[in-house]
């Protein structure tokens, strides 16, 4: 780690523990929300967890307007019809409920917002023009942290945006909610938390709470991850497993982001994989890729996995233990989709701020060895 660093405080509360979604309300209404847009999907729109957070917002005198149009990685049209919606409704807020995507758009209406409200770049001392109250179901990290993805449907490049006031002003993590989430959305899901973790670990611009926060944040998962698989109504796994995304949130504010997260936002918005399978098979080839710049990270990272020895492998394992796919190419990947990714990545900010310099070919060379397996 550097001698020198930067770290910053969000004003954030995080809210944590069965039955915590009964206080989405009184979030609302302490940021002054009097009328808020829900951003989800249809499935999450109509379950009882809506169901309940929007009660629990109106016994607190908050109105909610529901927006169901979330869609896997954010695309361009879904953007401008929740922003659309937003500015139709007249919201002074928003909430999200869901996955990384229901966060990130969510983030890109709040953007959108401050866009409005003039030309200065907002600071990491500035208040929010909405504030945004995040409800995951998942374990992506996206609910924390000042930075979304969305993708442009007609190159199929998927770009990351941040400010400080993106952040999201309170959490809520209710264990109860994760119950109905599917064992391999919550493997690939679980997956990005850990890979979160693992990138922040060595990341260049990391805080020593940071670090401390990722270390924590990949032995969690690892240790629950293959419990929640196994029985998903374990509710202590449950509670557990998110208490390891909270981590994973957490350090990601205060560190960036390397080649592994880089190319698998550049080969998510180009196939429509989900954003947390592709972190999972990509994974061990970007941390063997990154091992000799790490120094005693590698083996500090391998204790938190299980193999001081061999992280990488042992995040292999950890990926095959949880039943996913082993190679891109088994989830429909070709050589055309790796070739096109490798291409793009200097111009990706993630790729660029990696903790060991990464050219094309040695893009192309990680997500080859993600392609076959070899």
């Amino acid at each position: 780690m550097s001698a020198s660093w930067v770290h910053t405080g969000y004003a954030q509360r995080i809210v944590f523990g069965p039955g915590s979604v009964e206080r989405v309300g009184e979030l609302c209404a302490a940021v002054g929300m009097r009328r808020a847009l829900l951003v989800t999907t249809e499935g999450r729109g109509a379950s009882a967890g809506a169901a309940r957070l929007v009660d629990a917002a109106g016994s607190a005198g908050v109105s909610v307007s529901v927006f169901t149009g979330v869609r896997p990685h954010v695309p361009t049209s879904a953007v401008d019809a929740a922003v659309g919606r937003a500015g139709a409704e007249g919201v002074d807020g928003v909430v999200s409920f869901g996955g990384g995507s229901c966060a990130d758009l969510a983030k890109a209406v709040c953007f959108a917002a401050e866009q409005r409200a003039g030309p200065e770049s907002p600071t990491w001392a500035d208040r929010p023009v909405l504030p945004h109250v995040s409800v995951p179901t998942t374990y992506s990290g996206a609910e924390l942290t000042p930075f979304f993805g969305s993708t442009d449907e007609a190159t199929r490049r998927k770009r990351g945006t941040s400010s400080p006031v993106l952040a999201p002003v309170a959490a809520v993590y209710d264990p109860v909610l994760t119950l109905d989430t599917p064992p391999r959305v919550s493997a690939e899901t679980g997956m990005n938390a850990l890979a979160h973790g693992v990138e922040c670990a060595y990341s260049p611009t990391r805080s020593p709470e940071a670090e401390a926060l990722a270390l924590s944040c990949v032995e969690r998962v690892a240790s629950a991850l293959p419990l929640v698989v196994d029985d998903p109504a374990d509710l202590p796994a449950r509670t557990a497993m998110l208490e390891g995304a909270v981590l994973g949130g957490r350090c990601l504010q205060n560190a960036s982001m390397g080649v592994h997260h880089g190319l698998s936002q550049l080969l998510g918005g180009r196939t429509g994989l989900p954003h947390g399978l592709v972190n999972a098979l990509v994974l061990p080839h970007a941390l063997r890729f990154n091992l000799d710049a790490i120094g005693d990270m590698a083996a500090r990272l391998g204790t938190a996995l299980g193999d001081p020895s061999d992280p990488a492998g042992a995040a292999a394992r950890l990926r095959e233990r949880l039943g996913l796919p082993a190679t891109l190419a088994e989830c429909g990947v070709t050589a055309d989709d790796v070739e096109a990714a490798a291409e793009a990545s200097p111009g990706n900010g993630n790729v660029a701020g990696n903790v060991r310099p990464v050219s094309v070919d040695d893009a192309r060379a990680i997500l080859t060895a993600a392609l076959t397996g070899r």
